[in-house]
């Protein structure tokens, strides 16, 4: 363990209620933590190999020991990470390490009340806004436009790259993996560089090239390329050779280097729009700034022909102040701890927080509270129209209650509105106890079942509740484990006088659907939709002149052949499992359409459609 000195330390800030706040950055060579004791108040910094760990919570034992863990008495509720992987969901796998985890099973294991865990560039990102002007080192001119969007890069064992979008009341960041997009050669050696990285790999990204590893394969590249005999030498010593011993091969290595990233960046500008500049973190550069600053890749960033003034006018900086990410995460963590107030539910949560929000974000928790159906029924557009604001403030609005998006704001929105549902998909696993594996079954159904809610195709099931108000007789047409849905449908249908029939054997499909006549409808039901039986039947009851409702996912063939099609777009490997919640969506619809049935002589067949949803929503069927 490397201890690195304390930041800010100011006695002035007061020290957050519920202890300090564990942060940390981890990549996939060095994690460093922290904690966090007051705002950007950090104590007990410290960096840590990762090879020297088996894996995250080994790792995170070794820094938590008793003599930091439990200072002063003080315990640790709430902690944030950044790392240097795609992160989506609650499994993590790093990119390049061998390490993966639950989010939740880490948080548990560690007792914390939360656990964030965000891209390392994204948390990077995040923590441009606060730079100051001796946190950096501008190579080249431009000056940075107030108020535009900047973006970041950096390398080390591999390539991060994110942008930060300012709004009206605060910024949005991009969770980015640009450091994956192809490596494009600028003139013939840097071709040959190309060239030579494809006989390990059949796709060259940046990030092949532009690391630590891609440093060490530059390295090999241009030393065939020269016909000279170069001795194995990892990313540090080339840098050390260049810099210390004037190598004239390393040498050549690192201004490669530069100027390849400094075509990469001005691509990131270019994209972006990146008016307030280009940021360069990572784990080398800031090593060697003073050199960098020297080096080949302002001219690179600039040469781009009839964008060079475009470019110019660009800024490009080197952040050197010391753990930057941990800054970032600091914010987010914040940011997503704002939201708890004690409140019971999220409405009372918008209630109590509306005072704190900015003018703009008022706007959108005044909608939120006077019109909650309306929010999680419309889409972004619409919901920024009507509370007169940019989308990027509904976002931000979101964020300041803690969560990442609108997607996720509704489906705990949704939960909230009929009472406190957990809303989070866990992976079931063979250790889990009894106790455990209840509460994951449980709350994958339930947040799949709000998922499924909030895309509801209320049109849809109009057509088909119409559908089956003027139809003569309904036949249900289902195998494996459908039938159970189809069964339940016959049950229910013959409540409302309605002849009902349903067939669970693929030989019978056929033979039923010849016998259907015009006004007679089918209901096909199959998670997959592509059961040959299943389709033929459906064809031949489409020539008999009979209606088709299919309940299966939207985009299968089955979909293709009905009149309606009830989606169910839940992804369940039916080859391997079950299709247990996809049969609880299926239900679901069976259960939707007899109410709408029961209800439509008091609803209207053109009853307005957001009043029906809205009952059938709260109905107890």
């Amino acid at each position: 363990m490397i201890t690195e000195p304390d930041t800010e330390q100011k006695s002035s800030r007061a020290s957050y209620a519920d202890g300090p706040r564990l942060l940390a950055d981890i990549g996939a060579t060095h994690a460093r933590f922290t904690l966090e004791t007051a705002p950007g108040v950090f104590r007990q910094t410290a960096v840590l190999r990762c090879d020297d760990y088996s894996g995250i919570v080994p790792l995170l034992n070794a820094y938590l020991s008793p003599s930091i863990a439990e200072q002063k008495g003080e315990r640790i509720t709430h902690a944030a990470f950044a790392m240097a992987n795609p992160v989506s969901g609650d499994m993590v796998r790093m990119t390049n390490r061998d390490w993966q985890f639950s989010t939740d099973e880490v948080r548990r294991t560690m007792g914390w009340s939360t656990l964030v865990i965000v891209n390392d560039f994204t948390a990077l990102a995040m923590a441009l806004p606060g730079l100051q002007a001796n946190d950096v080192l501008q190579v080249g001119g431009g000056k940075a436009q107030p108020h535009a969007v900047a973006g970041v890069l950096g390398a080390g064992t591999g390539l991060g790259v994110s942008g930060v979008i300012p709004t009206a009341d605060g910024f949005v960041t991009l969770g980015s993996e640009g450091g994956h997009v192809n490596f494009a050669p600028s003139d013939e050696r840097e071709f040959a560089i190309l060239q030579y990285a494809w006989r390990e790999w059949p796709h060259v990204s940046n990030e092949r090239i532009l690391s630590g590893p891609g440093m060490e394969l530059v390295y090999r590249a241009l030393a065939e390329r020269k016909g000279v005999q170069a001795p194995a030498r990892t990313a540090a010593e080339i840098v050390a050779c260049a810099l210390d011993e004037r190598d004239a091969l390393c040498l050549e290595v690192l201004e490669c280097f530069a100027g390849m990233l400094g075509g990469a960046a001005a691509n990131l500008a270019l994209t972006l729009g990146a008016f307030g500049g280009i940021f360069i973190g990572g784990g080398i550069v800031p090593r060697i700034a003073q050199w960098f600053a020297t080096s080949p890749f302002r001219a690179r960033f600039e040469a781009k022909g009839r964008f060079t003034d475009y470019l110019a006018a660009i800024p490009t900086y080197v952040i050197m102040t010391p753990n930057p990410a941990l800054r970032g995460v600091s914010t987010i963590l914040s940011e997503h701890l704002r939201g708890r107030s004690g409140a019971n539910t999220l409405m009372e949560r918008v209630q109590h927080l509306q005072h704190e929000l900015s003018p703009a974000e008022q706007r959108v928790a005044a909608l939120v509270l006077e019109h909650p159906r309306k929010v999680l029924s419309e889409p972004i557009a619409e919901i920024a129209r009507l509370a007169d604001v940019s989308q990027p403030t509904v976002i931000r609005f979101c964020r300041s209650l803690g969560f990442q998006g609108l997607a996720e704001f509704k489906l705990k929105f949704a939960g909230s509105l009929t009472g406190s549902i957990p809303v989070r998909h866990s992976q079931v696993r063979m250790s889990d106890s009894t106790h455990d594996l209840s509460a994951k079954v449980i709350d994958n159904t339930v947040s799949a079942i709000l998922k499924f809610r909030d895309g509801l195709d209320v049109h849809a099931i109009d057509r088909a509740i119409a559908m089956l108000k003027n139809a003569g007789k309904v036949e249900f047409y289902a195998m494996g484990n459908a039938r159970v849905v189809a069964l339940d449908g016959q049950h229910k249908f013959f409540r409302f006088r309605i002849p009902t029939t349903a067939h669970g054997d693929a030989h019978l499909f056929q033979l039923a659907a010849e016998l259907l006549k015009p006004n007679d409808v089918v209901i096909a039901i199959s998670t997959a939709g592509q059961a040959p039986e299943l389709l033929s039947a459906v064809d031949a009851a489409r020539r008999a002149g009979a209606g088709v409702i299919a309940i299966t996912s939207s985009k299968s063939a089955l979909a293709k052949k009905a009149d309606v099609c009830l989606a169910v777009d839940h992804a369940e490997d039916s080859t391997v499992f079950l299709s247990m919640i996809s049969r609880i969506l299926q239900l679901l619809l069976i259960d939707i359409m007899a109410v709408g049935i029961s209800l439509g002589a008091q609803a209207g067949q053109d009853g307005d459609i957001e009043a029906r949803k809205l009952l059938i929503s709260h109905l107890d069927v």
